[in-house]
């Protein structure tokens, strides 16, 4: 096969390479506009495990590589000044132009032929006579813009500013070093990639990057400026440019992620850069690049290929195969990205969180892989997190440890859920069911159990066979489920107070039955629009004033109720739909009075209902809201950065504790599901709003426990489906980390023995 390579950079010359191992015949040119040696970029960093990788393609130039590689295992964290120095993390470095150089002299070697100072661009036409082109033309590839369409193209530019330097300082760690300026903070990735220079990549938000001239200035005064700023870090050595062709703040740019659906179009195939990128934040677009070549050549090694349709066939499989991976990397580069681009919400915390939460801030790195990295160091920032600093104290995992507001002190900061079982009677009272699985969730260990959704009144059911708290039999019930819980457990309790508004009147879920389908002979709903829920779903009557103050009062009823019944806290169901929830999303409010159009206006109900409840409620005793921070439709419905201005307006009106859900306010929404794919709002919500909050969905293991809450993106954990399979979901994680400081029934406290000596068994055996 006769292929064109555009492109003399990493992923260009390792197909090469690559593909001329599979098969010398294979007539490979590879096409570069600069001249021979000339490079952009300082280091390139990778794993240990791409390298064993690229040892199995290609040992030569893999060993060549790895003569050339700086080693390092620590990362040091400084924040003005003030450092912390983790270990174990197995970084490897080279320089981008001597990685060239190994790579062009093999490539060489196997029979590739390389044009240096050859200009191309999109037009492909001279290309003509060749089998394949690979259009390894990196991040601006022209041959990707000019075929947009055809591949599919998404192009998110991102909003902080970064400016690739090196300097001859050498770090013995990778280096994040945060300095704070008049105009805000800056700082620096950098990391030794050979013996004699460090990469020093220099970032900042763009009002910093404006406040401190950037824009105005040429590229010497802005390295000198660079040089002052980081001045302690640098020991006196320069910061040093390889653009000095870029005038005036073009060396400062805006990281660009590119997705393409499609890889290759005709006889043409996109490769590293020009497919796909991944933020700097995290290394890995050259390890990318190169993983890509070897998948490339691997297709291309089969016979047939000269039938353009059996070409068009392997060109899919390339990219199918190597797809899911690439994605897997972009969104941990996403969220890296991310949190860089939203650094105040963290720079205010102490350093061991803030080093813990960078750290973990891609997801990639959980809690225990830090604790197989740096036991020392994961020690350090436990014990700083249980609030004792003595070296001689072993602490308990985060997780397990206490949290208070105010009179409730919580045993650890697992939760378990409002979760509906559709097991009350017509009545809305609990039945032999309720005291059995409420029980035996309390005893497992759970330091919080939510009631399922608990109506205000009968029309506020989502089903017949839902609870409420709107008469003394039904108090009476749940006075005794609580008294249970009191006198045998640790486990604190919360009444969820709901109406279902426009999800009512519902047929219970079973069998082939789906949610929300209305009841045959169903009672009239009631919401903030006359506007169904779903399309062909009953249709409500929009609240009018009197309606509004009946159902007040019968959020301050249960209130009260739930109060004599003993509960600990209250939460009040703002979301997924329910009447509240029709007065908070523009998805479900149409209305023109002072109740809807706005989010101040939209606000103004919910807001009422909470202060009327706050004014019942005991002070000690917290206040919780539960509600939806995103709906999935865009601007179309609420979004994280409404979510914020929500939860600032229920702290002002009394609420102590907002419970982070998301969607299921319109059938229309479009989530992105994932492991812990809730917890950014999360997040958002208690680091832009200041107050404690709950983190929910798709949370499965002990590792995102306390990963979540050590990094301060929540500050309690709710697991629902974990604990509806194991009531005892809580104990069994603890037993397994070895703890001692959870409550234990004593009935159970054998059998907890005995799983805590089964589980260190097991990891003895490992």
């Amino acid at each position: 096969m006769r292929i064109a390579c555009l492109g003399g950079g990493p992923a260009g010359l390792y197909f090469a390479i690559s593909a001329k191992l599979r098969d010398p015949a294979h007539d490979i040119h590879v096409f570069e506009r600069n001249r021979s040696g000339e490079t952009f970029g300082w280091g390139v960093v990778f794993s240990d495990q791409t390298m064993t990788n690229l040892m199995q393609n290609d040992s030569v130039s893999a060993e060549k590589m790895a003569s050339s590689l700086a080693h390092w295992d620590d990362i040091e964290v400084q924040v003005s000044g003030q450092s912390v120095i983790s270990s174990g993390h197995g970084f490897i470095g080279i320089g981008r132009k001597r990685l060239l150089e190994i790579l062009s002299d093999r490539a060489k070697a196997l029979g590739v032929t390389i044009h240096n100072e050859f200009p191309f661009d999109a037009d492909l036409t001279r290309f003509s006579d060749f089998d394949l082109v690979v259009a390894a033309d990196g991040i601006n590839s022209e041959v990707r813009t000019a075929n947009a369409e055809k591949l599919g193209v998404t192009i998110d530019q991102r909003t902080n500013k970064f400016c690739w330097l090196g300097t001859t300082k050498q770090f013995d760690a990778f280096a994040f070093l945060f300095e704070k300026t008049d105009a805000g903070w800056i700082w620096a990735h950098a990391y030794r990639f050979d013996e004699t220079h460090s990469t020093f990549i220099v970032e900042c938000s763009p009002e910093t990057w404006e406040g401190l001239g950037f824009e105005n200035m040429e590229q010497p005064e802005s390295i000198a400026l660079c040089e002052k700023i980081f001045a302690r870090h640098l020991d006196g050595h320069p910061l040093i440019t390889n653009a000095t062709h870029l005038r005036g703040s073009a060396a400062w740019i805006n990281f660009r992620r590119v997705v393409c659906e499609n890889w290759s179009f005709d006889n043409v195939v996109l490769l590293g850069d020009a497919a796909h990128t991944a933020h700097f934040s995290i290394g890995s677009g050259t390890k990318l690049a190169l993983e890509d070549s070897i998948k490339l050549a691997e297709v291309l090694d089969r016979p047939g290929l000269g039938d353009r349709a059996a070409l068009k066939n392997a060109l899919s499989d390339y990219r199918d195969q190597r797809h899911i991976e690439v994605l897997k990397i972009q969104n941990s580069a996403r969220n890296s990205t991310e949190w860089f681009e939203t650094l105040d919400r963290y720079i205010g915390f102490e350093l061991p969180q803030f080093a813990y939460s960078l750290m973990t801030r891609s997801q990639r790195v959980s809690h225990e892989n830090l604790r197989i990295r740096d036991p020392d160091w994961l020690g350090g920032v436990e014990r700083w997190f249980s609030g004792n600093n003595l070296q001689e104290h072993i602490p308990p995992q985060p997780m397990f440890t206490p949290f208070t507001l105010g009179d409730m002190h919580l045993a650890n900061r697992v939760v378990v859920p409002a979760m509906l079982t559709y097991s009350a009677d017509e009545q809305g009272c609990t039945t032999a069911f309720h005291p059995v699985h409420y029980g035996a969730r309390a005893l497992g260990g759970a330091g919080l159990i939510i009631t399922e959704s608990l109506a205000v009144s009968s029309e506020g059911r989502t089903t017949l066979a839902c609870p409420g708290l709107y008469d003394d039999e039904q108090l009476e019930s749940w006075q005794q489920i609580v008294t249970f819980a009191h006198q045998h457990s640790k486990a604190r309790m919360c009444a969820q107070l709901s109406h279902a508004g426009p999800r009512g009147s519902c047929q219970i879920p079973e069998g082939t039955k789906g949610m929300d389908v209305p009841l045959e002979d169903p009672w009239p709903l009631i919401a903030a629009s006359a506007q169904p829920w779903r399309p062909g779903g009953l249709v409500p009557r929009a609240a009018n004033d009197a309606d509004l103050d009946r159902i007040c009062q019968n959020f301050v009823s249960a209130a009260e109720r739930a109060e004599k019944a003993g509960f600990d806290m209250i939460e009040i169901h703002a979301g997924h739909g329910t009447l509240l929830a029709s007065f908070l999303s523009p998805a479900l409010n149409a209305r023109t009075d002072s109740h809807g159009g706005s989010l101040q206006n939209r606000l103004r109900y919910p807001l009422r209902v909470v202060e009327a409840v706050r004014r019942v409620w005991p002070s000690s005793k917290p206040l919780a809201v539960r509600f939806s921070a995103n709906d999935w439709l865009g601007e179309r419905g609420i979004t994280p950065a409404d979510a914020v201005v929500i939860a600032r307006a229920l702290k002002n009106a009394g609420v102590d504790l907002i419970d982070v859900s998301a969607g299921e306010t319109s059938p229309d929404a479009k989530p992105v599901y994932g492991r812990m794919f809730q917890t950014p709002f999360a997040d958002q919500i208690r680091n832009e709003s200041g107050i404690p909050v709950i983190a929910v969905g798709n949370i499965f293991e002990a590792d995102q426990v306390n990963s979540i809450v050590t990094a301060g993106r929540a500050d309690l954990v709710a697991m629902g489906r974990p604990h509806l399979a194991d009531p005892v979901w809580t104990l069994r994680a603890s037993a397994a980390a070895n703890d001692h400081t959870q409550f234990v029934p004593s009935p159970y406290i054998l059998g907890q023995d005995q799983a805590r000596r089964l589980a260190e068994k097991a990891k003895s055996a490992q």
